[in-house]
């Protein structure tokens, strides 16, 4: 164990404070989409903190922002530890930022500590990890690891119809460096983000070790019907799409309990064409989000929205489409570093527990390629993507040193 590695608070709770300021809403939250000019800002800010600290920069094509700290054999795979800058629509400011912070701030501590990393360790801020402006999520890990094709990514648009390519260019990251891992491979990947969910915060525990992730399908659901005047047209003629996207919808927040003890659906979006108070809908939309530990209840629950949309829509008289947007299955993150996070735990003194995240995260990519894993820190009430999100102060900096140390763990591993 390693008990002389000791993160600089001030700095750190410097950094953050200045980091919520790129993007801040005035009810104390974020607002900061990925490729924004609130974005560049911040990204412009952690490639001068990654310089200041004395680590070598690179930038890739998609985006992803990379800082090494050159140690032990310069030809050895290397640590990665980072999270992302982007955030919600005005979300939280701990998400996703509180990671990227605490990762550069742990890498620093390693640096002025005196132990000797066995291995180079690198920071990374991740690109659109969101997948609020483009899809799809997680996409910066996504095409470093392969599992979306890299030029696919750099082609998505937003709602206006503007490319990532586009954008990166705008603001100066469209980088050189070739989006895919070293020639020497990646040793491990380790990530601390926020719970987004009340266990923590209900036991008083300050960090948790992440056994693994949520399994998940994002659907979109879409359902034609018939505009007609909503005053003549009689109820028994009507073909209604939304009256069908409602029934469906009903049936989509009673499915959960029916799948397994841990399933949860959302409808999220939802949008009406033609939007008028005396028009009956002729166009409905909306989105379906199921998660579980369980894959078979996920793909159980999918099945089951795509015949309540079928039988909703055969009530009343409406066409449907149901596309399969995305599907990730639930994994278990590496015995490896989920045991040098128990060492890394131990060795700062902080008290922790294990727990699954019903939210994914970068690291969930990073496990395809090598041995990754994360840390939580506790969310208040559970509140997450939200401007009310909230982690108090002493969670943060006890994960940040829970963190340290098992990067350093992982950093002096054989």
């Amino acid at each position: 164990m390693h008990d002389d590695v000791a993160i600089d608070t001030d700095r750190f709770r410097e950094r953050f404070e200045a980091y919520a300021e790129f993007g801040a809403t005035d009810a104390g939250g974020l607002h900061r989409l990925a490729l924004s000019d609130a974005d560049r800002r911040a990204r412009d800010r952690f490639v001068e903190d990654l310089r200041d600290a004395g680590l070598d920069v690179r930038i890739d094509e998609l985006g992803n922002v990379f800082g090494r700290y050159e140690a032990g054999d310069p030809d050895a795979a290397p640590v990665l530890v980072g999270s992302h800058l982007d955030s919600q629509p005005y979300g939280g400011r701990f998400d996703g930022q509180l990671g990227v912070l605490t990762a550069l701030e742990a890498v620093q501590a390693i640096a002025e500590s005196p132990v000797e990393p066995d291995r180079p360790v690198e920071v990374v801020n991740w690109t659109n990890e969101e997948g609020t402006r483009f899809q799809p999520s997680m996409m910066g890990s996504s095409g470093y690891v392969g599992y979306e094709p890299v030029e696919e990514l750099l082609d998505a648009t937003d709602r206006d119809g503007v490319s990532v390519r586009e954008e990166l260019e705008r603001i100066g990251y469209d980088g050189d460096a070739p989006c895919e891992p070293p020639e020497a491979g990646v040793h491990s990947f380790l990530e601390l983000h926020v719970e987004q969910g009340p266990v923590l915060d209900d036991e008083g525990v300050p960090v948790a070790i992440v056994d693994g992730v949520y399994g998940l399908s994002w659907l979109r659901v879409t359902v034609d019907g018939e505009a007609n005047h909503a005053g003549p047209t009689p109820m028994h003629d009507r073909s209604d799409a939304l009256a069908a996207a409602t029934d469906a919808i009903r049936e989509v927040n009673r499915l959960p309990q029916q799948l397994s003890a841990d399933a949860v659906a959302t409808v999220g979006e939802l949008a009406v064409e033609p939007n008028s108070i005396n028009v009956i809908p002729a166009r409905a939309e909306f989105t379906v989000d199921l998660r579980s530990y369980d894959d078979d209840a996920v793909d159980r629950g999918v099945e089951r929205v795509e015949a309540e949309v079928a039988a909703a829509c055969d009530r009343h008289g409406a066409d449907y489409e149901v596309e399969r947007v995305s599907r990730h299955h639930s994994l278990s993150f590496s015995d490896r570093v989920r045991d040098a996070a128990d060492r890394g735990v131990a060795a700062a003194g902080v008290d922790a527990r294990h727990l699954v995240s019903g939210a994914g995260h970068d690291a969930q990519h990073l496990q395809t390629l090598t041995d990754a894993g994360m840390l939580f820190v506790p969310s208040v009430d559970g509140y997450t993507h939200t401007e009310a999100e909230y982690t108090e102060w002493a969670d943060c900096v006890a994960g940040a040193r829970a963190f340290a140390h098992t990067a350093l763990e992982l950093a002096t591993e054989n």
